[in-house]
C-alpha cells in the first residue's frame, strides 16, 4: 500500500470511511464490519474515519472494538460538531470551546484509546468563531489528546482563518468525479498553506460504483433515497454518466469504482480517498484502485465525460446544504 502525508501524519493512500457501518445506508452488520476493518488493517490500510454523530457514538464505539488488539496499526480520525439527541435527533452545530472539550473527552471514552491522531471539526459552527473552535482544539493537542487538527466543509477563508491558529493537517471535503466543486477555491488554498485533503463520499456514494440502476435499489431507510441526485430525472441523467465510466472502466480492466477511485489518487499526492464499505468484496475492490494507473490521455477522456458541474441536482437535501460552510 503506497503512503501519502498530510502535514507530517502518514497514511495509507486510501483510508476506510466507517460511517455505513452503522448508519445511512440501510442495515447494519457489526460482524461483518469488523472483519471489513481487520481486513483493511491487513491489507495496509491504517487511516479510518469516524464521527461521533455517526448513530449517535455507536459507530465510534464498534470501530473502537475493532482496533482494541491493533491501536498502533491505525491512524484514528473522528469528529465533533454535529449535535444530536439520544434518539438520533438533530440538535444544531456545535463549535464552542467547552463544547469541543467536552466532545473529546466522550469519543476518547467510546473508541477505548488515550489519543486521537486526526480531530476534526465536522461541520463549521456558525455562531462560534472557528478562531475560538480551533484554539480549544489546539490545547487538546498541548494536552496529548489529539495529535493532529482537521476540519470538514470548511471554505477556503476558514481554512485559512483556522490555519492562523493552529496548523491544519486535513480538510475533509466531499470530493469525486461527480462532485468537482473543491477544485475551484477550497483546494488551491490547501496546497498554498499545506493542508491536506481527505475526500468523502468519493464514490458519489456507490452511485460511481455503477450497482444502481434505481431509486428502488436503495432500502427505506437509506439517505439516497431523499437525495437530490438520486431522484427523479436526476437519477436518470447521473447514470447516463455513470455509464460513460463503466465503459472506459471496461477498456481499462478495472471496475468503475476502481476508476473513480484512481482518478482522485491522480489529482495529488496530498489527496487521500476514504471510500466506505460495510462488506469485504467491495473493500478489496476498492483497494485495486492503486493498481489502476491513468495515462494523461485517459484523465482528458475522464474529463470530458465528468466535467465540473455535469451531475445532476445538489449533493444533498436544502437542509443539509444549508449547513455547509460556503
Amino acid at each position: 500500500m503506497e503512503h501519502r502525508n498530510l502535514q507530517d501524519l502518514t497514511v495509507s493512500a486510501l483510508g476506510l470511511g466507517c460511517m455505513g457501518m452503522s448508519e445511512f445506508y440501510g442495515e447494519a452488520d457489526e460482524a461483518e464490519s469488523i472483519r471489513v476493518i481487520h481486513r483493511a488493517l491487513d491489507r495496509g490500510v491504517n487511516f479510518l474515519d469516524t464521527a461521533d454523530m455517526y448513530r449517535v457514538g455507536r459507530n465510534e464505539e464498534l470501530v473502537g472494538r475493532a482496533i482494541r488488539d491493533r491501536r498502533d496499526d491505525v491512524v484514528l480520525a473522528t469528529k465533533f460538531g454535529n449535535v444530536r439527541g439520544p434518539n438520533g435527533e438533530r440538535l444544531g452545530i456545535n463549535g464552542r470551546p467547552e463544547y469541543v472539550r467536552q466532545a473529546c473527552e466522550a469519543s476518547l471514552r467510546r473508541l477505548g484509546v488515550d489519543h486521537i491522531d486526526l480531530y476534526y471539526q465536522h461541520r463549521v459552527d456558525p455562531d462560534t468563531p472557528i478562531e475560538d473552535t480551533v484554539g480549544a482544539m489546539g490545547e487538546l493537542v498541548q494536552e496529548g489528546k489529539v495529535r493532529f487538527l482537521g476540519l470538514s466543509e470548511a471554505s477556503a477563508a476558514t481554512v485559512r482563518r483556522a490555519n492562523a491558529v493552529h496548523p491544519i493537517a486535513a480538510l475533509q471535503t466531499e470530493y469525486s468525479l461527480w462532485s468537482r466543486d473543491p477544485e475551484a477555491e477550497i483546494l488551491p488554498t490547501c496546497r498554498e498553506l499545506g493542508v491536506g485533503f481527505v475526500p468523502y463520499s468519493p464514490l458519489g456514494r456507490g452511485f460511481l460504483s455503477g450497482q444502481f440502476r434505481s431509486p428502488d435499489d436503495f432500502a427505506p431507510d437509506d439517505f439516497r433515497r431523499v437525495s437530490p441526485r438520486f431522484q427523479g430525472e436526476n437519477f436518470t441523467r447521473n447514470l447516463e454518466l455513470v455509464r460513460a465510466v463503466e465503459d472506459m472502466a471496461v477498456g481499462k480492466g478495472c471496475t468503475p469504482s476502481q476508476l473513480a477511485l484512481a482518478w482522485l489518487l491522480a489529482q495529488g499526492q496530498d489527496i487521500v480517498p476514504i471510500p466506505g464499505t460495510k462488506r469485504v468484496k467491495y473493500l478489496e475492490d476498492n483497494l485495486g484502485a492503486v493498481e489502476v494507473h491513468l495515462s494523461a490521455d485517459d484523465l482528458a477522456q475522464l474529463e470530458a465525460v465528468f466535467p465540473v458541474g455535469a451531475a445532476a441536482g445538489e449533493r444533498y437535501p436544502a437542509a443539509a446544504m444549508a449547513s455547509l460552510n460556503r
